[in-house]
């Protein structure tokens, strides 16, 4: 097979050894790269990370990848690569967590839930560490699914929720940090519409079912916009949010992590600002869209 495939420590993942990218992967060996994403979400690759062309020879192995949209994120020279940093790059909101300036913390999310199409994967490169925290870490979101009662599944399998752009932690309904933004704000994004996604969603290649929750991004429930509808999504994320279903990786500079975007939540965990984190990120496209973008009067502040 040209590899060998190792046991997380985590509930999830496997970890890739002995992958030889000193020349071309191989079209067998990039299928059954692929394959083993596939069935486990979310691959871990130590060391190997050593240049640009490195990430984007093991990226082309799981998909098309899509540049970002915004030419300031890309990496010059390099228009797949987005730079990830607080050095120079784009920088993220500044937060006061317990006395600690930090920045680059993101919740648990889904690239793209605020999109009707959402990424197929992803995979990060560590450029160059800090020494105080900027973990990231993954959750089994089809795995958690899976772990449901059933009369919850059957209460949320036609159920839709309405999922929004977030440019701030403050803006979050459910699972918000407690942090004071210390930055201001200055941001200039993109309008994005609301979207209505399906809560639950079937996995268009392996056919497994995923809790759709993105919580940085849910907003309420199509038709329960009430108490009852917040309730449920608590719920849900606590659920959802146990750490039997997460994997946190404790980066080396040179390591990579492939995650499949359609079956994972991810959270950055931040960093002090003091501290430089670079890393790069390929996208790997998604094509199979799964929902619907809300009616322009069913705005936010309206009733469901």
């Amino acid at each position: 097979m040209g590899f060998e495939v190792r046991a997380l420590d985590g509930s999830f993942g496997r970890e890739i050894v002995g992958l030889d990218i000193s020349a071309a992967i191989a079209p067998d060996v990039a299928v059954a790269l692929k394959q083993v994403w596939l069935d486990h979400g979310v691959l871990v690759f130590r060391g190997i990370g050593t240049s640009p062309e490195v990430q984007l020879e093991l990226s082309r192995c799981f998909g098309e990848l899509e540049p970002h949209p915004i030419e300031k994120f890309r990496l010059d020279g390099y228009p797949e690569l987005i730079l990830l940093t607080n050095d120079g790059g784009p920088v993220g909101p500044v937060y006061d967590f317990a006395g600690v300036a930090t920045t680059q913390r993101i919740p648990w999310h889904t690239d793209l839930a605020f999109t009707t199409t959402p990424n197929a994967g992803a995979l990060l490169r560590m450029v160059r560490k800090v020494e105080t925290g900027g973990q990231t870490g993954w959750l089994d979101t089809a795995a958690a699914y899976d772990e449901l009662d059933q009369a919850t599944k059957d209460e949320i399998a036609d159920l839709e929720a309405v999922y929004l752009f977030r440019a701030g932690l403050e803006e979050m309904r459910f699972n918000r940090p407690d942090g004071k933004r210390l930055s201001p704000r200055k941001d200039n994004y993109p309008d994005f519409p609301p979207v209505a996604n399906p809560l639950v969603w079937t996995h268009p290649e392996t056919g497994r079912k995923v809790l759709n929750l993105s919580t940085l991004n849910i907003e309420y429930i199509v038709g329960q916009r009430d108490e009852q509808g917040d309730a449920l999504i608590r719920r849900l994320i606590d659920h959802a949010l146990q750490p039997r279903f997460q994997y946190v990786h404790e980066w080396e500079n040179n390591d990579m992590v492939l995650w499949d975007n359609r079956r994972t939540m991810h959270a950055a965990f931040g960093h002090p600002v003091d501290q430089v984190r670079v890393v790069h990120r390929t996208t790997i496209k998604g094509n199979v869209a799964m929902g619907r973008v809300m009616p322009e009067a069913a705005e936010v502040g309206a009733g469901a």
